[in-house]
């Protein structure tokens, strides 16, 4: 009698005759077992000592000496300056290179980014890349594994998946663990200057397309918030959810890195590239702070991160980011502006906002329009709370889908980049003295499912400028959302002087509010 793994797989292929079929069925049977983890090369960040030894480090040190336990701040809001910064504080770093992102685009953007990586660890940077595995282009796997091949690269995965492609197997056979992702997003140099906040890889974020432009937000941080930063970064790396890529992917040879080398001066001499190149010449935010002309904020800053535990379903309540947001952040008293591009509630946020209301906080959400939006499950996980937290007195506003335009503008601490046509910023304010900047969307998947990191800076001023962007330019850039005497939705759009009223959702067709409006009745909410 032939073993019932032979039958399986022939019944299979005759029913289907799909290599799909196949590959399902074997991690079905196998289980996709991850590879172990033991023997993996431990490393740690610099200690205060080595990263007071660089390049970095003595530039920033007189503004830390004058500032004591105090953070010093520089908003990226311009998308260009955002890619620019990263390029420049990759070129900046003497001794260590500590990279997490959720996405990282096998693109123009990625491609440069890769590339200067590579040149870094080729003048004897030590590189770490930490990866979501979701976040990354099953192509990218050739250029990863050659990356490791480099003597001063390590790369890693955050919940891999074994199969590489199609990747959805990994949801069919462990959707448990392949639903938890890891959604950080930081770049630190010698352990001294970090970059983070809301931008992912890929010229979406950056600008660098004709497609789809994100609005958002990062910042520049250097002290004890980085120093913060480099040391979480230790534990994420070493956690069990952070696989080396030679143990999940085809192993490749340092030799191959020449034709990443090969295809990132394609891109810098392609004339389809050639204003974007043009546009990073401008203002470098890293050579002025090696200049010590570099206007920081500087403040009391705290990073608060999720236990990376999280990735598996092991971490303690007290270790979830969004209970350290709470206990950072305080209940606000008189005013919270919040800035979510994936705004979904739930119940418990819902009362949570209105009951602010009640007691007389201002409350203003800015969150994308279904126009606007590029996730329309996540819009419905919202739209169905619009005419409660309208109800008990929240502000809500949507923004509106812009035009996409590539000319200069002038950079902005707002929570609006230079030309995004989709807002993707994650920014709250408290009672115009505290500011959180970070990964964290008010949505249940941020809260239970993903891993964050963010930091909450408590500065008047930067506080002041993200509530004077609510103050003049969302009127104008966002719908104000509004109930009628009868309890209807309609939205007003402003332009100039003039007042537009929209009974439905404002340029959208009829079959995509049906759409959401059928996602809005489905128990799918806590994923969202």
């Amino acid at each position: 009698m032939r073993s019932l793994k032979h039958e399986l797989f022939h019944s299979i292929r005759r029913s289907t005759g799909g290599i799909s079929a196949l590959l399902l069925c074997a991690c079905v049977l196998t289980g996709c077992a991850l590879p172990s983890l033991e023997n993996r090369t431990e490393s740690t960040a610099l200690t205060p000592s080595q990263a007071a030894s660089t390049k970095l480090g003595r530039a920033v040190a007189p503004g830390l000496a004058t500032h004591a336990d105090l953070t010093g701040i520089y908003p990226l809001s311009d998308a260009h300056v955002a890619f620019a910064a990263r390029m420049d504080l990759i070129r900046s770093a003497q001794r260590t290179l500590d990279i997490q992102y959720y996405i990282w685009r096998n693109d123009l953007t990625g491609t440069l980014l890769l590339e200067e990586l590579h040149a870094a660890a080729d003048r004897g940077v030590r590189v770490r890349l930490l990866l979501d595995d979701l976040g990354i282009p099953s192509s990218l796997d050739p250029t990863l594994a050659a990356l490791e091949a480099h003597p001063n690269i390590e790369v890693r995965l955050f919940n891999p998946f074994v199969v590489r492609k199609p990747k959805f197997i990994g949801f069919l056979t462990d959707f448990s663990r392949a639903n938890r992702r890891m959604h950080n997003k930081s770049l630190t140099a010698d352990s001294t200057a970090t970059i983070l906040g809301g931008r992912n890889i890929g010229d979406e974020y950056f600008d660098a397309t004709n497609g789809v432009v994100f609005a958002d937000l990062d910042v520049l941080a250097v002290g004890p918030a980085a120093a913060d930063v480099a040391r979480d970064f230790d534990r994420y790396w070493a956690s069990a959810s952070a696989y080396p890529v030679e143990r999940i992917v085809p192993h490749a040879d340092a030799g191959q890195l020449g034709e990443l080398e090969r295809k990132a001066k394609a891109i810098e001499q392609d004339p389809a590239a050639e204003a974007y190149m043009e546009a990073l010449r401008g203002p470098h935010v890293v050579q002025k702070m090696l200049d010590e002309t570099l206007p920081f904020e500087w403040a009391k800053t705290e990073m608060i991160s999720d236990d990376p535990a999280k990735g598996l379903n092991n971490a303690p309540p007290e270790a979830l980011i969004s209970h350290q947001l709470r206990e950072v952040l305080g209940e606000p008293t008189h005013e919270l502006d919040l800035v979510s591009p994936y705004f979904v509630p739930a119940t418990s946020g819902t009362q949570h906002l209105t009951g602010l209301a009640a007691r007389g906080v201002d409350v203003l959400v800015l969150t994308n329009a279904l126009e606007a939006t590029d996730v329309a499950a996540v819009h419905s996980g919202y739209a169905k709370r619009r005419i409660e937290l309208l109800t008990g007195g929240v502000h809500l506003y949507e923004l509106r889908r812009s035009p996409i335009s590539h000319q200069k503008k002038e950079q902005s601490p707002g929570p609006f980049g230079s030309s995004g046509s989709s807002l993707h910023a994650k920014t709250f304010t408290v009672d115009s003295r505290r500011v959180f900047v970070g990964s964290f969307n008010f949505d249940p998947r941020s809260a239970h499912l993903n891993t964050e990191l963010g930091l909450v800076i408590e500065s008047p001023e930067l506080a002041s400028q993200i509530e004077a962007t609510f103050v003049a330019l969302v009127p104008q850039l966002a719908y104000s959302v509004r109930l009628d005497e009868n309890g209807k939705l309609y939205w007003i759009e402003r332009n100039g002087d003039k007042e537009i009223r929209h009974d439905t959702e404002p340029n959208t067709t009829w079959y995509a509010r049906l759409g959401v409006w059928m996602m809005s009745i489905l128990p799918i909410e806590s994923l969202l």
